[in-house]
């Protein structure tokens, strides 16, 4: 097939080479003993769980190996808590997304391509598993519906991913590299609550107890796929209008309450705790950490896993690490360079960047709220603005605010090294080597979607994530009143933007408007002014610019989204 007739482009991943003990006393066996193919390689659980890991890699990359925004980035970029920022020379692609503007950059129609091959190549990979399941000989039922369960809903997040950005998009359930049009969102929709429905019902409950977190960390539970339906439910039946094929409210709220029920989950008594940079100083002369955080980082003497144990909060992590290299092996979180300080450092924060700054309206909204110096970095309050290297990082930056985004900061330690500088992790490289792990899902959000969908226990959930927070006077449930609560405990968690469309594209793009046009911002030092159109939003109903090349490859086959 020639590049032409392959719009998504999709990594080798058909072969997978292992290492094989065995040889064969048969004289005419012609099978490879080096090396095993899609024909051999699956016969065992063994064989399976290794493609798992594959598939969880696939996912991994989206970040990791993205040469664009990323979903998570960009979900902040086309919320009204964030502006596009970077560099004030940089190429105003970022300012593209966060105005739904392509005239801010009109060379710039190919934004998401790394992230498009990216998800459609995991994608592949999970369809490769689910082809041969039928082939692998399974020593127990649970244990098919384990390694099937993580493997179908990998493939929903992917999926759920790719529609929330673009709507219609192409659909694969086999492992194949053609062309194919778009199909209609609600076909999407239909397999990824088939998906996290068959992974709910067969993952068995104890599969990843919460007692072993420390080691299984990051793993899918059926608790995790209970809650992304949930998820999945509120976002369609919200933007679509309707109930998705498959899944009912009440069928919705059946799966949270069941989260809850299991009691393997908590909220983490500190909610500052749940972040590494909004709970961590580095040691004076000495490269370690001072630091309450929850989750996985190292320090000087090795790696840690929370104060003894990872947080059960934590429901569903996308893990990292610090080995990513330039040969193609990619696992590091790649979207922490871009939330750094515009080419400088101010301890602990560490250089990036500069992308994301954060709205003032929104540090004035929530300026009362506990949680707010949790999740944002404050440039005078830390004193940046005072320091030798802000006058260059302020005229190198764009939309500057003196505010920017807190809880996947990157760090650096007491003379300005970065982490992996100090302590000589992987390439060292600041792209390449920060490695927090991201969290897609935690118990707050299940307590307040519980809440949501009109479970007889809304008040106390919703009381519970106030309290946590250090909220003690008592506020009465609403739609509007959880809205609220959601902005500002999922800050800059990606969950922004998706609550504003899920209300209704006139909804979002009139919030986004009012709260970002006018703002005044200062690019390269100069003032300017934020312009951002409610008709800009409405006119893409939210969605996204598909990447113009793979347009171009796919011979007429796939079609941009509206107004780009």
């Amino acid at each position: 097939m020639t590049m032409k007739k392959s719009f998504i482009h999709i990594a080798s991943l058909t072969v997978l080479l292992v290492s094989l003990a065995a040889c064969s006393e048969e004289f005419l066996d012609t099978e490879s003993k080096t090396e095993s193919n899609t024909q051999t390689f699956y016969k065992t659980e063994a064989d399976a769980d290794m493609a798992l890991i594959g598939c969880y890699d696939g996912w991994q990359c989206t970040v990791s190996s993205s040469t664009g925004p990323g979903f998570y980035i960009a979900s902040e970029m086309l919320s009204d808590h964030c502006f596009g920022g970077s560099g004030n020379g940089d190429p105003r692609n970022w300012q593209v997304l966060d105005r739904f503007d392509q005239s801010e950059s009109p060379a710039d129609k190919n934004i998401y391509e790394s992230d498009w091959k990216n998800y459609y190549a995991a994608i592949y990979r999970c369809n490769e598993l689910l082809a041969h399941e039928n082939q692998i000989n399974w020593t127990s039922n649970e244990e098919k519906g384990r390694i099937i369960g993580e493997c179908r809903t990998i493939r929903a997040i992917l999926y759920f991913d790719l529609t929330r950005l673009f709507g219609d998009i192409p659909l694969f359930t086999k492992p194949v590299n053609e062309n194919r049009p778009r199909v209609a969102a609600d076909s999407i929709y239909n397999l990824i609550i088939k998906d996290l429905k068959y992974a709910a019902e067969n993952i068995p409950a104890d599969a990843y107890p919460t007692t072993n977190r420390n080691t299984t960390d990051g793993r899918i539970t059926k608790y995790a796929a209970e809650a992304l339906l949930a998820r999945v439910y509120l976002f369609y039946s919200g933007y679509y209008g309707k109930d998705p094929a498959g899944c009912t409210k009440d069928q919705a709220l059946t799966a949270v309450e069941d989260v809850i029920k299991s009691e393997q989950y908590d909220l983490e008594p500190k909610y500052e705790d749940l972040w590494m940079p909004a709970c961590t100083k580095a040691a004076a002369k000495e490269y370690s950490w001072i630091t309450t955080y929850a989750g996985k980082y190292c320090n000087a003497d090795g790696w840690h896993s929370g104060q003894g144990t990872i947080s059960k909060e934590f429901i569903l992590n996308l893990k990292f690490n610090t080995t990513q290299d330039y040969d193609g092996n990619a696992d590091g979180n790649t979207s922490q360079a871009y939330l750094g300080i515009r080419g400088a450092t101010c301890v602990p924060f560490a250089d990036g960047w500069g992308a994301c700054s954060v709205n003032p309206k929104f540090i004035n909204k929530f300026s009362s709220d506990p949680r707010l110096n949790a999740s944002v970095v404050d440039y005078k309050a830390i004193g940046f603005e005072d320091s030798v290297n802000f006058v260059s990082s302020f005229n190198d930056t764009r939309e500057y605010t003196g505010y920017a985004t807190k809880k996947y900061s990157p760090l650096c330690f007491y003379n300005g090294k970065r982490e992996s500088v100090g302590l000589q992790l992987g390439k060292q490289h600041k792209v390449i080597t920060y490695y927090l792990d991201y969290t897609v899902m935690r118990y707050a959000d299940v307590l307040l979607m519980a809440a949501e969908l009109g479970s007889a226990n809304a008040q106390t959930y919703f009381n519970w994530v106030r309290e946590r927070a250090g909220l003690t006077t008592p506020k009465a449930i609403s739609k509007e009143a959880i809205m609220h609560e959601r902005e500002i405990e999922f800050a800059f968690e990606g969950l922004r933007y998706w609550d504003l469309l899920r209300q209704g594209i006139d909804v979002a793009a009139s919030t986004i408007a009012a709260n970002q046009n006018g703002v005044p911002v200062k690019s390269g030092g100069v003032d300017e002014t934020m312009v951002t159109s409610a008709a800009n939003i409405i006119s893409k109903k939210g969605l996204q610019q598909i990447p113009n090349n793979q347009i171009t490859l796919s011979d007429g086959v796939l079609t941009p989204n509206a107004g780009w």
